[in-house]
């Protein structure tokens, strides 16, 4: 089924239902971006927990309110890739290494294990991997204050 008409709701658990047009009901989905970083609002999955796909969202802002803060609820509460926005400190500029940052989600420090957790994902946008597997995300280079991309440079 590849649809954005579905009713979703939470159940007694805290769990997504999905409700399709043809009434089916299916228990305990999750939703699941195609392209996390360079489309987050576009191509969403709602999966079962076996992995089935039972709907298919192209875009995020064409659902219904309720639904869609449903949808984007669910996504926070399971992805985790703060934004930074500023790197503060880095304590070497050998690896392994410790960065404090600014991101979206508060100030932080990780660890960088080395040079090859920093990875190119567009023209602009890094993935920093830390030495937990989290990861980081700088969606555009440019926009980064001058000291940041100076620290950034050395790693590059």
């Amino acid at each position: 089924m590849t649809t954005t008409q579905f009713d979703l709701a939470r159940n007694a658990y805290g769990r997504l239902t999905l409700t399709a047009t043809d009434g089916q009901v299916y228990d305990n989905v999750v939703p699941a971006r195609a392209f996390p970083v360079q489309a987050p609002l576009e191509g969403v999955a709602m999966l079962t927990g076996d992995g089935k796909e039972v709907a298919w969202i192209d875009r995020l802002d064409d659902l219904p309110a309720a639904v869609a803060a449903l949808v984007r609820e669910e996504l926070e509460g399971r992805e985790f890739m703060p934004e930074i926005s500023s790197i503060v400190d880095v304590s070497s500029y050998a690896t392994p290494c410790t960065w404090t940052v600014v991101t979206d989600r508060g100030d932080t420090e990780f660890v960088l294990r080395g040079e090859e957790d920093i990875r190119r994902i567009g023209l602009d946008t890094l993935l920093v991997s830390d030495v937990h597997g989290i990861h980081f995300l700088i969606r555009d280079t440019h926009n980064l204050d001058k000291h940041s991309k100076k620290i950034l440079d050395r790693f590059l």
